[in-house]
């Protein structure tokens, strides 16, 4: 199993702090360094500055959002920073959900799993340098009865395959992922469930395709705070408010995949609650209503000994990349708990 690392939204006053959490990943040998994007800085720009500023880690998206981009831009965008980065990249492409599609690109948030299957067509098309022409539900290229027509992209990526990963929560999303694309993006895996909420949705879609599991990249993102086991339930607690964000602010009553994600673990009755409370603005509230044991089974806790166990739990459930998003108050804890990080894979045996 390899390490990755999540820089998370850029723009949030650490920039110069996370730069340097990227460098010190490369020099540990993290395998891939990922850049989010929702409604401030964007993921494209990031990558390019982290890519020219590192020298062996992958740069990844996670994700490049389908509503912002016409999937032709995001084909160019893909294989320019391929060849920048010296074949380090990796496409991770999402819907993102119904607030940001439609309130802030004006998309429609329908059809979500077909607009997606359509999109990674179009795009592996353009980056593998054909002539673009397609006729679908969403996108026509070129259009009819214009002057337009087919072209080929003129750049040439650096590497011919650039992997293409799908940020997937439902099960019908994790197994038309593991159909199509080369990796899956999770958030708030538990080791214990992934299997029965992911794995064998992922593993479906890709029996669908005539595949297996290998080669198929799980990449579960996953928070990580090194302390004593005997402050593990204090390490929890700074995960609280990012928990009660997701599971019950990150999106409308009836449409948000994260809390539906905690009532497949078993969350149901909680997860009401969280919600309830944040979308009524009791944020406290719902920060306090997150049960400790959500928080512990859904992030890397406490000693290098307790995370390696965890790792390894991870490992035998199919995660194949862990990424890490490192808390800490100051860049010397950051970057601490990225070097407890390979330790702990390490003491798993993983490394």
């Amino acid at each position: 199993m390899q390490l990755g690392i999540n820089l998370g939204y850029w723009g949030a006053g650490m920039d110069a702090d996370n730069l340097a959490v990227a460098q010190e990943a490369d020099r540990l040998g993290y395998a891939v360094c990922w850049a989010a994007e929702a409604y401030g800085s964007d993921a494209a720009t990031v990558l390019a500055w982290v890519a020219a500023r590192t020298e062996r880690i992958d740069v990844g998206s996670a994700i490049f959002q389908i509503p912002a981009r016409q999937p032709a831009m995001t084909a160019m965008t893909a294989a320019t920073l391929d060849s920048l980065s010296g074949g380090r990249f990796r496409l991770g492409l999402g819907v993102s959900g119904p607030q940001v599609s439609e309130g802030w690109y004006g998309v429609k948030f329908d059809k979500p799993l077909a607009r997606t299957r359509e999109y990674v067509e179009i795009v592996r098309k353009a980056m593998a340098r054909e002539r673009l022409s397609h006729a679908g539900e969403h996108w026509t290229l070129p259009l009819p009865d214009g002057p337009g027509k087919p072209l080929k992209l003129t750049v040439h990526p650096q590497r011919e395959h650039i992997p293409v990963y799908i940020a997937a929560i439902g099960p019908k999303n994790l197994e038309q992922t593991g159909e199509i694309a080369d990796g899956a993006l999770l958030i708030f895996p538990a080791a214990e469930h992934l299997e029965e909420t992911a794995v064998r949705h992922l593993r479906a879609g890709r029996e669908k395709a005539g595949l297996t599991m290998e080669g198929f990249d799980v990449v579960p993102t996953l928070p990580l705070a090194v302390g004593e086991d005997a402050d593990v339930e204090r390490l929890a607690d700074m995960f609280r408010p990012y928990t009660a964000l997701y599971v019950g602010g990150m999106g409308s009553r009836k449409q948000n995949f994260y809390h539906q994600a905690a009532t497949r673990m078993g969350y149901g009755k909680e997860a009401a609650e969280i919600q309830d409370r944040y979308l009524s603005g009791d944020k406290d509230g719902a920060a306090a209503a997150v049960p400790h044991s959500l928080i512990d089974s859904t992030t890397l806790l406490g000693s290098v000994d307790r995370i390696a166990d965890r790792m390894r739990a991870y490992a035998e459930a199919g995660v194949t990349t862990l990424t890490l998003s490192p808390a800490g108050f100051t860049l010397e804890e950051r970057i601490a708990a990225l070097r407890a990080g390979t330790e702990a894979l390490e003491r798993a045996g993983l490394a």
